[in-house]
């Protein structure tokens, strides 16, 4: 078992259209385990610990701000990025 200092990321799901993540896990084994068990439906996404999605993009260069309205709270709330590992999944537990 990992213990808090090993974990640097967690495994977040989404479910299609909901609003707030469904569960968080510390691998991506769990999270397997559990979309398939329940048979869900959404996007399974690696977000790092201790910084920001936003931040994260920016300092691994995946994105770079361009304009004013990309340094502002409104966007930078909203940011997500498909350079973070994710992976879709069907109702069935599939990819």
């Amino acid at each position: 078992m990992n213990t808090p200092d090993q974990i640097n990321a967690v495994w977040v799901f989404n479910g299609n259209g909901g609003r707030f993540p469904a569960a968080v896990f510390t691998t991506k084994e769990l999270a397997e385990e559990w979309i398939d068990s329940n048979g869900v439906t959404g996007v399974l996404t690696q977000y790092p610990l201790d910084i920001s999605a936003y931040d994260w993009c920016i300092a691994k260069g995946f994105f770079e701000p361009k304009t004013e309205e990309q340094k502002q709270p409104k966007f930078i709330q909203r940011f997500s990025s498909a350079s973070q590992e994710h992976y879709h999944y069907e109702s069935d537990g599939e990819k």
